[in-house]
């Protein structure tokens, strides 16, 4: 018995890892520009264009809203495999174009079409493995896509850093190896990971939830036996079963404002929001300005990025292993008010010119609160929250949401910064945690250890 039930955890495993490398991909992809925005900008000749600096850096996010646009709707109708085949499709194409190109403008095309990647990937990996978890290992199954998005920001991180040559103060940048081809393997290295992830999608199985939609219960129920065994299956579908029975109606967007749900997407889409305008992740988009705000030279920036990647990684497996045993709620309501806290005296030392190991310990404290609180959390409760029959555009709507509050969050930190200075704009991030924790506290039900049949069947009662 203990056999069976570890051949069932393995399986389990091995296609929550391979749906999740979708995750690795979007966070390798979002950071990898990163280090190699000073030297694609010489070669571009945009570096003092601080108005096509932020166009390039922020091109992608209109790719994801493209890939949550089309992963929705497409994905309920056509499974969830070809929109993961498409997405790796993708993230391979892009690596080489972007990598490959001379001029600007195919280089911004590149990345869009990159963003597209992502789009799909943030949706689709998440709600994948949600759709095959058992509801006991869920939050921690599903939490394996937001540490593969970190890893995949590690990797990004630590590539770059292999494959640039050391900088010569006062040199050509644009006559060296790094302003000619360094940057361009930095987005082609991309390509090996994408690579497998398109081979390895081939090897796993529909969602057995999104079969079961399409009154395919025969493959469902073998899907299912392969994870929980043949009772754990057979009590699965006629859950499915009796909640499909209930809704009739073809699949139509009307149905995201029908009875209770625009509740549940109000929800959805709040969370996936503050998830972003809670302003952690300005830390890895603006790195460098914090860190030198807080009067560090750029060799110890490049330090504390790689230590501020590895506290991500580390307190990412923290919330993995909590959430399901503290729930959802609770992770979320302390990371909102853990974060509040933290900006606040990141504010204060801000305002009194308090630099050093003083803010990167701030730093570094609010990021681990982040990655065990609503970084993995925000996609568990997104992929749970929903009816079954329209996970999918309402798993998009709320990614969409995420996205539209990324492009903000990212837009508007230089002019915040700007206008308010750095305590300021952290004061600000303080206040919307603490809106953010009375929202929770209010809307949020717990949905721990709760089969998605059950939570759907409590939400729209």
């Amino acid at each position: 018995m203990k056999t069976k039930s570890f051949s069932n955890n393995f399986y389990l495993l091995l296609i929550s890892l391979v749906s999740a490398m979708g995750g690795l991909l979007f966070g390798y992809d979002w950071v990898v520009i990163g280090g190699a925005k000073p030297f694609y900008e010489i070669f571009f000749a945009i570096e003092n264009s601080p108005g096509m600096q932020g166009w390039v850096m922020g091109s992608a996010i209109l790719g994801c809203l493209i890939g949550v646009t089309i992963a929705g709707s497409l994905s309920d109708k056509y499974g969830r495999k070809p929109l993961m085949i498409i997405a790796a499709i993708t993230f391979t194409v892009s690596a080489i174009g972007t990598g490959a190109v001379n001029d600007l403008n195919w280089f911004i095309f590149y990345r869009i079409f990159g963003g597209i990647g992502i789009g799909i990937a943030s949706n689709l990996s998440p709600m994948y493995i949600a759709e095959v978890s058992p509801s006991h290992v869920r939050g921690k199954f599903v939490s394996i896509n937001q540490l593969t998005i970190v890893l995949g920001i590690l990797a990004a991180q630590f590539v770059n850093w292999l494959i640039a040559e050391p900088v010569v103060p006062g040199e050509n940048i644009l006559e060296t190896w790094n302003g000619q081809m360094g940057w361009r393997w930095m987005f082609w290295a991309e390509v090996v990971p994408s690579a497998l992830f398109f081979i390895l999608i081939f090897f796993i199985p529909e969602s057995p939830r999104w079969l079961a939609t399409k009154l395919q219960y025969g493959k469902a129920e073998n899907i299912l036996s392969h994870i929980g065994g043949k009772e754990y299956a057979k009590k699965e579908i006629e859950s499915i079963k009796t909640v499909i029975s209930a809704t009739k109606e073809k699949l139509n967007i009307r149905m995201l404002f029908q009875s209770k749900i625009p509740g549940i997407l109000l929800i959805g889409i709040v969370i996936a929001a503050f998830q972003q305008w809670c302003g952690l992740n300005v830390v890895f988009n603006y790195a460098q300005e914090i860190f030198a705000a807080a009067g560090y030279g750029v060799s110890d920036i490049l330090f504390n990025i790689v230590v501020t990647g590895v506290t991500n990684v580390i307190f990412t497996f923290v919330g993995m292993y909590t959430v399901d045993k503290l729930g959802r709620r609770s992770l979320m309501l302390f990371g909102a008010s853990g974060l509040a806290i933290i900006y606040i005296i990141m504010g204060i030392c801000y305002y009194l010119n308090i630099t050093g190991m003083a803010v990167l310990i701030m730093v570094v404290l609010a990021i681990a609160c982040y990655a065990m609180t609503l970084a993995p959390v925000t996609w568990v409760v997104l992929s749970e929250i929903f009816p079954n029959r329209i996970r999918g555009m309402a798993m998009a709507v709320s990614t969409f949401s995420l996205w539209v509050a990324c492009f903000v969050l990212t837009y508007t930190f230089p002019l915040l910064n700007s206008g308010l200075g750095a305590y300021g704009t952290f004061w600000l991030y303080g206040i919307i945690c603490i809106l953010g924790f009375v929202f929770i506290k209010i809307k949020l039900p717990e949905t721990k250890g709760k089969s998605l049949e059950s939570i759907e069947k409590e939400l729209t009662s």
